[in-house]
């Protein structure tokens, strides 16, 4: 049962990532074109910058690899401080922000992972309230339609 949840998960995030492939394309000729005025040129943004904000998180949760030492001295090839590690366990496996610590000078999470999430969260909160005010927008039309009849 967990292969298939976990080959369910792939599929949606590959159907996912050809969904923004597309959507990319269609902000940015959205821009030149003027269709950023529609509902569905923020829908598209915000789908994207979600994703964007998902590969961040993913490309620094697995900046460690399986073996955190390994990975230290022979990918980064700085020392590896277990003591470091041990005192300061909680704060690597938190959601976020992302940290992966070799020692207490070198960080394995790339030093754009965490803005690149925080900016996808921003503009795809932002496009939320886009769509909100062109739904706000729209059920004033039509309570104005009904009164007027």
């Amino acid at each position: 049962m967990k292969q298939f949840g976990a080959m369910a998960v792939v599929v949606l995030v590959v159907a996912w990532a050809v969904w923004n492939l597309w959507n990319v394309y269609r902000v940015a000729i959205g821009l030149r074109s003027g269709s950023w005025r529609r509902p569905m040129w923020w829908t598209r943004l915000c789908s994207v910058s979600l994703f964007a904000a998902l590969i961040a998180w993913i490309r620094g949760l697995f900046s460690q690899g399986l073996d955190a030492a390994e990975t230290c001295r022979f990918v980064h090839h700085v020392p590896y401080d277990d003591g470091y590690r041990g005192a300061h366990a909680e704060e690597f496996g938190q959601i976020f922000p992302l940290h992966s610590n070799c020692n207490a000078q070198y960080d394995m999470v790339p030093a754009w992972v965490n803005p690149a999430i925080v900016s996808g969260l921003i503009i795809s909160l932002l496009a939320v309230g886009v769509l909100l005010g062109y739904g706000v927008g729209h059920l004033n039309s039509l309570f104005r339609r009904e009164n007027q009849a």
